[in-house]
């Protein structure tokens, strides 16, 4: 992976068993990265893992130390298996404490004792934590130090994630992208593709072969946050495209 000297890297931590057995499937990666991406915050890895205490540690405690920003989501319910507080506070060798203002927002609606006694689960954030501001109306995520901790129904974790901003996550630039496709093969374009990409460093530039009812061909994508470099690339892929009579598509095929 190209990158500068500006690069702030993420990565997502996908918490449950549940994506593990294939019974839900996560859509929380495709909207995360592009949130963090127009704040310049680079997702650079997402790992599934499930809902194990030792794991959950462990996978915090290495990615955190990796990563610029490090992302969790899943398992932070009522119920006895939701641990990931628990985990995190282990994690950062820190006790869970009762977020007053927390507890404050889940007795603001009434329910049986032991129902309450659940739900209060939910109000338990490791000391020194910060809240993530759940504009859904339930209960708040939380960031610990470069680690941020968030629902995993999706609804809720893109009600948390429209609250970052600048101030709270620095990034660099954000990663654009062009995409140029032509009816051709990526083995056609293969050799010269690798020349454009020794020739400008600090761009991605990927193949994705389609097929479509006219015909077999390639979609050329090329991805960086210096844009002069960007439309220099975009350029050549379409030279290249035309020195084997084919048309470029702007925008892909």
């Amino acid at each position: 992976m190209a990158q500068g000297s500006d690069v702030v890297t993420a990565c997502l931590i996908i918490i449950g068993n549940e994506i593990l057995s294939g019974r839900t499937q996560d859509t929380n990666l495709a909207h995360l990265s592009q949130v963090l991406n127009e704040l310049g915050v680079q997702m650079r890895e997402a790992r599934v893992i499930p809902d194990i205490e030792s794991t959950i540690i462990d996978t915090v405690n290495e990615c955190r130390a990796t990563f610029d920003y490090v992302f969790t989501t899943g398992g932070i319910g009522p119920t006895h298996d939701d641990i990931t507080a628990d985990s995190i506070a282990l994690a950062f060798g820190v006790p869970l404490e009762f977020h007053p203002d927390v507890v404050a927002l889940i007795k603001r609606r009434e329910a049986p004792p032991e129902v309450m006694e659940s739900r209060l689960r939910m109000a338990r954030i490791p000391r020194g934590a910060t809240l993530i501001e759940n504009p859904s109306g339930g209960p708040p995520g939380f960031q610990i130090e470069n680690v941020f901790v968030m629902a995993g129904v999706p609804s809720v974790m893109q009600a948390m994630a429209s609250t970052f901003t600048e101030e709270r996550l620095p990034g660099g630039r954000p990663v654009r992208s062009v995409t140029v496709g032509a009816f051709l093969g990526e083995s056609q374009v293969a050799q010269e593709l690798e020349s454009i990409q020794a020739a400008y460093p600090t761009v991605d530039i990927g193949s994705y072969p389609f097929f479509r009812e006219q015909g077999y061909g390639t979609n050329l994508v090329a991805r960086g946050a210096d844009q002069d470099a960007l439309d220099e690339v975009a350029e050549a892929l379409k030279a290249l495209i035309e020195k084997y009579d084919a048309t470029p598509h702007e925008g892909g095929v």
